[in-house]
């Protein structure tokens, strides 16, 4: 499975983005395709976060533009929700222990944990913060 961090869901929704295209031509094959892909919970939240964040873009996106678009990506039939399981924990935990980040970092682990509690093959992110995570791989999905 494939698991979508926020920054690649942001590029896809905001026209402005200089990765718009890529990103939503990437998205567009994960949607309409036939194998599981994942949406981390806190990558949807940190979406919404950034999208409607005035600071961030002028215009933001509306609230209610940026509930859409969820409501876009959630209504593909291959995509799935990656919440906490029974083994979250200390699969965290782990995930901690072994990156030895902390402070916003923490952040980033809760995802790399939430993608190997769920099996995750790889997390597709233009963030190079998730390679403290060595068993996480991750792509940039947009380099190529």
């Amino acid at each position: 499975m494939i698991a979508i961090d926020s920054n690649i869901l942001i590029y896809a929704h905001r026209r402005d983005s200089p990765w718009h295209d890529r990103a939503t031509a990437r998205l567009k094959e994960l949607a309409e395709g036939r194998a599981v892909w994942g949406l981390p919970w806190p990558c949807l939240h940190e979406f919404l976060a950034i999208a409607t964040h005035p600071r961030i873009y002028a215009p933001p996106s509306t609230l209610k533009q940026g509930i859409a678009q969820v409501e876009a990506w959630l209504s593909s039939p291959s995509a799935i929700l990656l919440s906490e399981t029974e083994d979250y924990w200390s699969i965290f935990g782990n995930v901690l222990a072994a990156s030895r980040v902390t402070g916003p970092r923490v952040h980033d682990a809760r995802i790399a944990a939430l993608c190997l509690a769920h099996g995750v093959r790889e997390l597709w992110t233009a963030d190079r913060d998730f390679s403290a995570f060595s068993d996480l791989t991750v792509r940039n999905p947009l380099a190529e």
